[in-house]
């Protein structure tokens, strides 16, 4: 079990990295005492029917680094209710022993509607060891440009780690996972390069000088907020 643990605890490492190695695209849209909430969407060519099939198949898309057994081939789905998202840990053969196989159950499926909606409960990564409890809806629905993929997760309960800190984390792990899967399905609403720097860098300027007349005149830096990104319910009506 020695490098069963060792996994575990680079897991956990690699999670908490994450807050600082992801781009800024996902967003933590709401967080209080031991919740948050992060949201973060795609739009990608393939249709509803690739998408879902994609999604259903994590061990084509999800990321190694953020398995247990270090291998995403190990993910598995059954998209039914109270079906598992899961992962198998190969045994390791030691010198006088046979290994015997382990698994993981990161969540429990608990709305599978084929082309609309996967939700799922269930503390990801180190969240697994906290009595907290956690609920990732993801939303699919037509746009003109393809399919629109939306990743939401609700997280609340009593963890043993500072709420900021831990939803940074988990936000860019999340954003993470759902750029494999656009990646694999041929994204389109990457953001596109500046096409004149200079006038951006014009308009950037202006903007901290009128900052500068406003309330940031105490000397505090004005902090423009990021737009709201689309919620599930959004993305296709209510779901019950």
């Amino acid at each position: 079990m020695k490098g069963y643990s060792m996994k575990k605890f680079a897991f956990g490492a690699s999670l908490a990295a994450a807050a600082f190695a992801m781009p800024v695209q996902a967003e933590v849209v709401s967080q209080g005492n031991g919740a948050f909430v992060t949201r973060d969407s795609a739009v990608v060519e393939a249709d509803v029917r690739t998408a879902w099939l994609k999604l259903i198949a994590p061990g084509e898309w999800w990321d190694s680094a953020h398995t247990w057994s270090g291998e995403s081939e190990n993910m598995m789905l059954t998209p039914q209710g109270g079906g598992c998202f899961c992962e198998r840990i190969p045994g390791e053969d030691g010198d006088k022993r046979i290994g015997l196989d382990g698994s993981v159950q990161h969540m429990v499926v608990l709305n599978a509607a084929p082309d609309r909606v996967l939700r799922m409960r269930g503390g990801l990564g180190p969240l697994q060891s906290e009595p907290v409890d956690g609920v990732l809806t993801i939303a699919l629905s037509e746009t003109d440009e393809g399919t629109l993929i939306v990743f939401e997760y609700v997280v609340g309960g009593f963890m043993r780690f500072e709420t900021p800190v831990i939803a940074k984390a988990v936000d860019g792990v999340m954003t993470q996972q759902l750029d494999n899967l656009a990646e694999t399905l041929g994204r389109v609403d990457a953001p596109a390069p500046d096409e004149d720097p200079a006038e951006d860098e014009a308009s950037e300027e202006s903007d901290a000088g009128d900052a500068s007349d406003g309330d940031a005149s105490d000397g505090e830096t004005a902090v423009e907020e990021a737009p709201e990104r689309i919620s599930v319910d959004e993305a296709f009506g209510e779901i019950e």
